[in-house]
């Protein structure tokens, strides 16, 4: 690539699986800082402020997963938009699709922030929040949404990087980030120094400050680099939407956020179920959830890797590598969540004990929780994988309409109908029903391959890009064997 694109990665050349597990590794790390980052904050929320912080935590945080889905599907969409164009070697057209995207994010933030903040005490009785978590989660929430401008620019701009193929400068401000929040829970929760206690709103403050500091980090460091997304001069005219980006940013994105959305609506329902099952198992569910949300960053890492490897090979018509990049990333997603999910299952006393010490009732129902739902993100993260390739291309509608049946058609249907039979057990059972569900109906669509035969997003000629599929398209179904 040209010098103006230094700091992009070229996803279209050379060996597939040693370059997909190289830009996905940093990807990786990102994810499981964040979770990490998370995991500790519940540790320190839960050892100093007791389960009913911990509780509250729990019941805040799939309301935030909720917010960010907002952007997330806009992100996604930018971030094909760019792989895209980033294979056709067109940087402009690369900037177009990033300033419109962050222009539209930047309004959409202010909004979500906004509404957030109003709503909050609505969503918390909306999902049956305990009583003794509710004030608790009333005070966390209301800070996070204060940050949530800050959070949603971060992840919007690491997407974007991510579709050059840029997975090292995310990871460096996810790191700055994350060792902010670290050392500023604890003092600001226990209020060291000259600092006061500020309980479990201190938490939340930590990770407000994080995630302002990280922002002002990335912008900076974008333009001290000349990274290939940096605006200029004329550029900046980009921050405003344009009617054409627009277009497929909401067509892609909407359905794709939508997807988050559905994911999220479904949390929301389980922990409402979950909520009326007691606080000691609400405390379980949030511990649960912890472990749980490391078992899902392999499948959302090499995912988004994936995608973006695959819009940049789409975008350069290169349709005979697209099924090895498949095999591949299924083969690095079954080896690493299968041997996450065998480690978690093995200790599982030790690291459920870091949220919930030595409350052995909780403890013993958490793990009653991970026998039954652990190993179901294995088959979680190969549907991810498909999905991914397939966003690559635009193809968005049929993922969506997949995730709707399976969330609530098949699991929430699955545990009214077993609830009177086996009681809890059939929400915990619910998620392997609809996983392999899921993972089944994912296959269906990739193997009948007519998602190949879309439209590029931002074709340069249509014409051009019709010969492309038509003469380059990889037989139909066919997943390479990974290595």
């Amino acid at each position: 690539m040209a010098a103006s694109t230094a700091g992009a990665k070229d996803l279209t050349q050379g060996p597939i699986a040693s370059t997909l597990l190289l830009f996905a590794i940093p990807t990786l790390a990102s994810n499981i800082l964040q979770s990490l980052n998370g995991s500790i904050n519940a540790i320190w929320v839960g050892r100093f402020l007791g389960p009913q912080a911990l509780a509250a935590t729990a019941n805040a945080n799939i309301i935030m997963f909720l917010m960010f889905s907002v952007v997330f599907g806009f992100g996604m969409a930018s971030t094909v938009m760019i792989g895209q164009s980033m294979g056709r070697r067109d940087i402009d057209a690369a900037r177009r699709a990033f300033g419109s995207a962050v222009g539209f994010c930047m309004g959409l933030a202010v909004v979500v922030s906004t509404a957030g903040w109003l709503g909050a005490p609505a969503l918390l009785r909306m999902l049956a929040t305990p009583a003794e978590a509710y004030d608790m989660a009333l005070v966390y929430l209301r800070v996070i949404f204060v940050a949530m401008p800050a959070s949603l620019l971060s992840v919007m701009i690491m997407m974007g990087l991510r579709g050059v193929g840029d997975a090292r400068t995310p990871l460096i401000f996810m790191i700055v980030s994350v060792a902010m929040d670290l050392i500023l829970n604890p003092v600001l929760i226990l209020g060291l120094g000259p600092f006061p206690a500020m309980g479990i709103a201190g938490s939340a403050t930590a990770t407000a400050v994080a995630g302002f500091v990280s922002l002002i980090g990335i912008i900076a460091y974008t333009y001290a680099k000349d990274l290939p997304l940096r605006l200029r001069g004329a550029e900046l005219a980009y921050l405003r939407p344009a009617a054409d980006q627009m277009g497929v940013l909401l067509g892609k994105g909407l359905p794709m956020g939508l997807q988050m959305i559905v994911m999220s609506a479904s949390g929301l329902v389980m922990i409402g179920l979950v909520n009326r099952e007691g606080l000691l198992v609400t405390a379980a569910y949030g511990a649960s959830q912890q472990l749980w949300t490391y078992l899902q960053m392999p499948a959302m890492a090499m995912g988004a890797a994936v995608s973006a490897m695959a819009a940049q090979n789409v975008g350069a018509g290169r349709w005979d590598r697209i099924s090895r990049i498949t095999g591949v990333g299924i083969g690095y997603q079954l080896l690493i969540t299968g041997t996450m999910v065998t480690l978690m299952l093995v200790f599982h006393e030790p690291l459920l004990g870091l949220f919930l010490g030595d409350n052995g009732a909780v403890i013993a129902e958490a793990w009653h929780m991970q026998l039954r739902v652990s190993w179901s993100f294995i088959a979680f993260g190969c549907t991810m994988i498909l999905f991914g390739v397939m966003r690559a291309n635009g193809v968005v509608v049929k993922p969506l309409i997949i995730l709707i049946f399976t969330l609530f058609v098949v699991r929430i249907g699955f545990y009214y109908v077993a609830y009177p039979l086996i009681g809890a057990d059939a929400l915990w059972l619910s998620f392997p029903a609809g996983s392999f569900v899921s993972l089944l109906l994912a296959f269906l669509v990739y193997a009948h391959g007519g998602w190949r035969t879309a439209k590029l997003l931002m074709p340069v000629h249509e014409e051009e890009c019709r010969e492309a599929v038509n003469s380059e398209a990889e037989p139909v179904g066919r997943i390479a064997p990974t290595g």
